[in-house]
């Protein structure tokens, strides 16, 4: 009960090596004495606890440690953050959407307010350049005078703000967003490969040359922040040195939850994201099929927008599958505070804004078992979580939540609590403590 089970790994969940006791049922002398019994007639379990107890109490709770961790928490409270005048390189910046643009946009409204100086590189403006030359022209523009250059993506910016550091010795970090070599080629160049398969085959002199200037991104940074530990784990493979890649997630703007309860059919799947394959629209557009008595929105563009439209009406479901294009975020929070599930069914994520968004209104969740999804989602508590592409574990999952009404609001409650892990201020507390302490 309570909060024992923090530091209590049962006996009969955990193997003996990692137990640290034993639970007893509540107010059941039966099953306390039966407990007793076992550790009184096995020496070898009795003594295996007690060194199990023993060393995670001296290596979690004792003062020592604690007094670490209250140091370290009074320090990022007090500490200066005046001293830098940061550069933040971007490839995308309002009115352009995506990740980076979002982060970007963060940083620029909340580092101030710790006393740091953001100045802005879009890479629109250089954008309309010709090829090669409009690289050399940023690279240009990240020679000014600033303490510190933080680039948002590994090769369109990051490249030319890594040579740009390098000659100015300059501290520089580098924002791993997603493995940009990994969806172009996916998108462009034939790899038909997953991220995690693509990491370990070699490919064209295209990829590869890409994939040494992403790398060299990389090792050239001081430090390399990715959103999720999952991505962690990848970019760590690129670096010489794992220890410098340091684990931030996205932060989002935490907004007011109302109740949720199902609309009265047809009832409303809302899915966001860019039109790419991986995000496996045409999966969620054929279950459709399947479940009459819903409807599918489907907020985002991109390259494959035409071919999921003619999907649609192939199958003669233009009543009950809605694009609507990219939307602004008052219009998105609108559509899903107007939703009754929030569908996911991508290959890969390194983070999904959109999924902490959907929980953070109280809209039950079900997305794929894959990259950082099972950070956010705690499959069964705060959503669901299915494998990608698998029709039957999606449809099997919206008609538990459309027929168990309890089940429905206690995933809405366990959502909004789950987002409160990602908010804005947790995460340009981290940022500004990571940039600060190069």
């Amino acid at each position: 009960v309570g909060g024992i089970p923090d530091f209590l790994k049962d006996l009969s969940t955990s193997s003996g090596q990692v137990a640290t006791g034993l639970f007893t049922k509540v107010n059941d002398p039966a099953d306390l004495a039966q407990k007793i019994k076992l550790l009184l007639t096995d020496n070898q379990l009795r003594n295996q606890l007690a060194q199990n107890g023993k060393k995670l109490v001296t290596e979690q709770y004792s003062w020592d440690k604690i007094s670490q961790e209250m140091n370290r928490i009074f320090q990022l409270q007090t500490i200066n953050y005046s001293l830098r005048t940061i550069l933040v390189a971007t490839g995308l910046y309002p009115p352009e959407i995506g990740g980076p643009a979002t982060h970007t946009v963060l940083m620029e409204r909340e580092l101030p307010k710790r006393g740091m100086d953001i100045k802005v590189l879009a890479f629109r403006d250089v954008r309309w350049l010709p090829s090669g030359i409009r690289h050399l022209a940023y690279f240009i523009k990240c020679l000014g005078k600033y303490d510190l250059i933080f680039a948002q993506d590994t090769v369109s910016v990051g490249f030319p703000a890594a040579i740009a550091s390098a000659l100015t010795g300059r501290p520089f970090v580098v924002r791993v967003p997603g493995d940009w070599v990994w969806e172009q080629a996916a998108q462009r160049w034939g790899v038909k490969e997953g991220i995690d398969k693509f990491q370990h085959r070699r490919y064209s002199f295209r990829v590869e040359l890409f994939r040494a200037i992403q790398r060299f991104t990389v090792n050239r940074a001081d430090l390399v922040i990715t959103p999720s530990d999952y991505f962690n784990r990848l970019v760590s493979g690129w670096v010489r040195n794992p220890n410098k890649v340091k684990t931030i997630y996205n932060g989002i703007e935490l907004v007011n939850p109302i109740p949720k309860t199902l609309n009265p059919i047809p009832r409303t799947i809302v899915s966001v994201g860019r039109l790419v394959p991986w995000k496996g629209f045409d999966t969620l557009i054929e279950i459709m099929k399947d479940l009459p008595e819903w409807r599918l929105v489907i907020v985002g563009d991109g390259p494959e927008r035409e071919a999921l439209e003619l999907q649609t009406t192939n199958y003669k479901l233009q009543t009950r599958v809605q694009f609507v294009g990219a939307v602004s975020r008052e219009e998105l929070f609108e559509r899903l505070r107007s939703a009754d599930i929030f569908v996911l069914n991508s290959s890969f994520e390194s983070f999904s804004f959109q999924t902490v968004e959907a929980m953070s209104v109280g809209l039950p969740v079900i997305v794929t078992n894959i990259g950082s999804l099972p950070e956010i989602v705690e499959d069964g508590k705060s959503g669901i979580l299915v494998e990608p592409n698998n029709k039957e574990q999606f449809i099997k999952a919206i008609k538990r939540i459309e027929a168990d009404s309890d089940f429905y609001k206690d995933l809405s409650k366990a959502a909004q609590e789950r987002a409160k892990r990602f908010s804005v201020e947790k995460t340009t507390s981290e940022l500004a403590h990571a940039l600060t302490n190069l």
